[in-house]
């Protein structure tokens, strides 16, 4: 008999390839949530749905009568909603919270689950909706999951680093690929070093399933690319799968503002090294892709080679003026 999978959330982006993955290893899958994106798995007879708000118990408590075996809980922004799901969902063989890299509230190089200290989170900060809340609300919502396994629940977390590929509503990624597609030279910020640790969304999905049926109650996974490209390499890749070469010219904050830029303007720059120990969970048996191979997927599936479709990211009239300033160097 097929296992059954029930996603919270598993429409847009992560979740998408995470019920692919779980249906390509042949469980059965059923979605919670409001209904609000298009269901790519609308066609699917082995994936059903349950419309509903998770913040709303009752919904939660409908949801759970499909008596899932593994919950994946893809959109817990706020602890009080790790707490409520642990509780209904406290007989399942697992239920895995996807948190954050951002949880990490120490500047270590790498950083490690249960070495490397998590955001303090204050009451204020656990019902608030703001990015500058975001770690703390995530490394809350860890704790809620310890707590949770404390009291007999099969609950783990995984903590994706910052995720690109195919179907990236946040289009961070996209301005590189655009930037490579349309201009013969591109504007990287600092000197080209800049290290935060990527992983690609099928790196995510592989790692969901490998923690759902091989993690450890109350253990917390990190998730990234085995393999780490700095901010350069990951603009020489793209040309590389798109075919081409670019001159990749670099710019300090100086040069930036000519621009009237910053070097955190642009898209995946961060002055301090971001980096996640991925032992812990390549222990459990999960597979990663290269990174090669999942930005070459990313560059074919993106629409961001259209100028109009890359939206984050700098003016390229403003990219254009460091540029005009560094040629008279």
């Amino acid at each position: 008999m097929a296992r059954h999978a029930l996603f919270v959330g598993g429409t847009r982006f992560i979740g998408r390839h995470a019920v692919r993955e779980f249906r390509d290893a042949g469980y059965e899958v059923t979605l919670f949530n409001r209904g609000e994106h298009d269901n790519p798995f609308a066609d699917d007879d082995g994936v059903g749905h349950v419309a509903g708000d998770r913040t709303d118990d009752a919904d939660l408590a409908e949801a759970a009568a499909v008596d899932p075996d593994v919950v994946v809980d893809l959109v817990a922004y706020h602890p009080r909603e790790v707490r409520t799901a642990t509780r209904v969902f406290d007989d399942v063989d697992a239920y895995v919270y996807v948190s954050s890299g951002g949880a990490y509230g120490a500047e270590e190089i790498p950083k490690r689950e249960g070495e490397t200290a998590l955001e303090p989170c204050t009451d204020e900060q656990a019902t608030d909706d703001s990015g500058e809340t975001y770690g703390p609300r995530k490394a809350e919502g860890d704790r809620a999951v310890f707590d949770a396994a404390e009291r007999g629940v099969n609950a783990m977390s995984v903590r994706p680093t910052v995720v690109y590929g195919p179907h990236d509503y946040t289009r961070r990624f996209d301005y590189w690929i655009q930037r490579v597609a349309s201009h013969d030279r591109v504007l990287v910020p600092g000197d080209g070093s800049s290290l935060w640790h990527l992983v690609a969304v099928e790196n995510v999905a592989r790692a969901l399933r490998t923690v759902a049926e091989h993690g450890d109650a109350g253990e917390a996974y990190n998730v990234g690319d085995w393999t780490l490209l700095t901010l350069s390499d990951i603009v020489e890749t793209v040309a590389e799968a798109l075919d081409t070469e670019v001159e990749i010219v670099t710019a300090g904050e100086r040069e930036l503002a000519a621009g009237g830029l910053e070097p955190t303007d642009l898209p995946l720059y961060r002055e301090r090294p971001h980096v996640l120990d991925t032992h812990r969970l390549r222990s459990l048996g999960w597979d990663p892709v290269p990174p090669e191979r999942a930005i070459a997927e990313t560059v074919e599936a993106s629409p961001a080679t259209d100028v109009a479709e890359a939206e984050r990211g700098p003016d390229r009239a403003d990219e254009e003026a460091v540029l005009g300033v560094l040629d008279t160097l």
